[in-house]
């Protein structure tokens, strides 16, 4: 999709059609006040008038997500005409405190809503709509497309993200993801990939992770990725993603194992996070680390009642094999910290259905040991539009994962507080100096969707990706 920058009197008569924001119900001074009276538009309406080429959507204020989200509903009022170019008139004052920030959000709206996986699909719906032009005013024409080209290559980032997460399982392995890490890193002359295999986690003593991967056909990944910014850094951060492309539940077999493609969502997200950290140069060293296998009932599946002995030395006692994130990750987590030596650790991951009971689906959690930087993610995450609730440990929770026969067990059978528990079983594997220094997110709800909502269609979402990213740059402007 193109962006387009243009002048107030070229945004009047340009394009197909025109799109218009008006705040809640105040369509007074619009060009179309009598007609949209008449059809009763009100507070949250769309309204498309075909014969005068516009569309209305309500706005309940100006935010950035309230941005996205209308762009999202224009676009749906617009299915099925024939509309290749679209106009958004002069922007108006009250946008003026953060426009650029405004059009990064329109640019993302856009590309956002527009995307849909179809490469499975024998008749392809295709987009029609190929341009955008926008009028601005008080900001130089340069700096509002530098703005509106980075929601785009954020927005991009993301569908890459989608793309991932929507592939099945049967034609995407840790082959496939270890590929397209590769793919990734030839595609940048500042970003390398280097990856492992069975052999070399053998070496390192990541028993918990390959314990997981001990039923799959496929050899299990450790994928590196490397970016360094062209010029000077502010820091290294280091994102662990689970890369779970199947999860069956192993012998704690799944009721409903339908859709656990998504498993892998963590992973592809820290692959995304790359990608656009690349494309918007931001100012930090970046480190992906991506564990990826498959978690398969079989002769050789792991069983309750085991015990691993991971990276660290912890003995983990195994009663649940479906709790098999939080192993991989305890390994990659360990291996990151030795190896990286990162000033910042975030990891991601579908981790629990226990987030999504507490929270919601759409709604990621946000938990380890510094409630400051908890909170301090959130608050510069969330202009991403994405959704985020900082949730906290305690004692009496870290009780419950405690074992009788090894150091730490790897679920709790009918407790409460699964999410937190979840992450206080991954703290064991946080080196001391390193506990106010690590984030876990567990993306488990808005990290996949059946039905979709806003500009996520159904599928896969591509979450953390612009929190991320969003937590960053918020992070160098300081």
């Amino acid at each position: 999709m193109k962006f387009t920058v243009v002048s107030q009197e070229q945004g009047q008569k340009l394009g197909d059609y025109e799109l218009r924001f008006v705040m809640e119900d105040h369509i007074e001074g619009t060009p179309d006040q009598e007609v949209l009276a008449l059809a009763g538009f009100k507070k949250g309406s769309v309204q498309d008038l075909p014969s005068v080429r516009r569309v209305y959507v309500s706005l309940k204020d100006m935010s950035a997500e309230s941005l996205r989200m209308g762009i999202n509903k224009a676009l749906n009022a617009l299915k099925g005409h024939k509309v290749e170019c679209l106009r958004m008139p002069h922007l108006r004052a009250s946008y003026r405190d953060d426009i650029e920030g405004a059009l990064t959000a329109i640019a993302e709206g856009f590309v956002l809503s527009q995307y849909s996986f179809d490469k499975y699909k024998s008749e392809k719906e295709e987009g029609k709509l190929r341009e955008v032009l926008v009028s601005v005013s008080g900001t130089d024409p340069n700096t509002a497309m530098r703005a509106l080209e980075k929601g785009k290559l954020l927005a991009e980032a993301t569908n890459y993200v989608r793309d991932i997460g929507n592939e099945f399982p049967q034609v995407y392995t840790s082959i496939d993801m270890t590929a397209d890490a590769e793919s990734l890193a030839l595609k940048y002359t500042n970003v390398s990939c280097e990856h492992f295999g069975k052999d070399y986690l053998k070496k390192q003593g990541m028993n918990a992770f390959l314990a997981v991967n001990q039923s799959s056909p496929y050899g299990p990944a450790l994928i590196h990725l490397t970016y360094k910014p062209r010029e000077g850094s502010k820091g290294k951060i280091c994102f662990v993603g689970k890369g779970l492309t199947y999860d069956s539940g192993g012998i704690s077999l799944k009721s409903n194992p339908y859709n656990m493609k998504s498993d892998k969502c963590g992973a592809a997200a820290a692959l995304g996070i790359i990608k656009a950290a690349v494309d918007l140069d931001v100012p930090y060293e970046i480190h992906s680390v991506l564990g990826v296998t498959e978690n398969m009932i079989g002769a050789n599946a792991y069983k309750p009642d085991d015990i691993v002995i991971a990276k660290n030395g912890t003995s983990i006692e195994i009663n649940n094999t479906d709790a098999e994130g939080r192993l991989v990750l305890a390994d990659c987590l360990t291996w990151a910290q030795e190896e990286i030596k990162p000033d910042m650790v975030i990891d991601m991951a579908t981790l629990t259905g226990a987030c999504i009971m507490g929270l919601g689906a759409f709604t990621t959690g946000v938990l380890g040991n510094n409630y400051d930087l908890q909170v301090d993610f959130k608050k510069k995450a969330q202009e991403s539009g994405e959704l985020y609730t900082v949730l906290e440990f305690n004692d009496h929770l870290g009780k419950t994962i405690e074992s009788k026969v090894a150091d730490i067990r790897n679920s709790v059978p009918g407790g409460t507080g699964g999410a937190i528990t979840a992450g206080m079983f991954l703290s064991k594997f946080i080196k001391d100096e390193y506990k106010d220094k690590w984030l876990h997110l567990d993306i488990a709800g808005p990290s996949f969707s059946n039905d979709g909502w806003g500009y996520n269609p159904p599928g896969a979402t591509g979450a953390a990706v612009r929190g991320c990213i969003y937590y960053l740059l918020a992070k160098a402007a300081e």
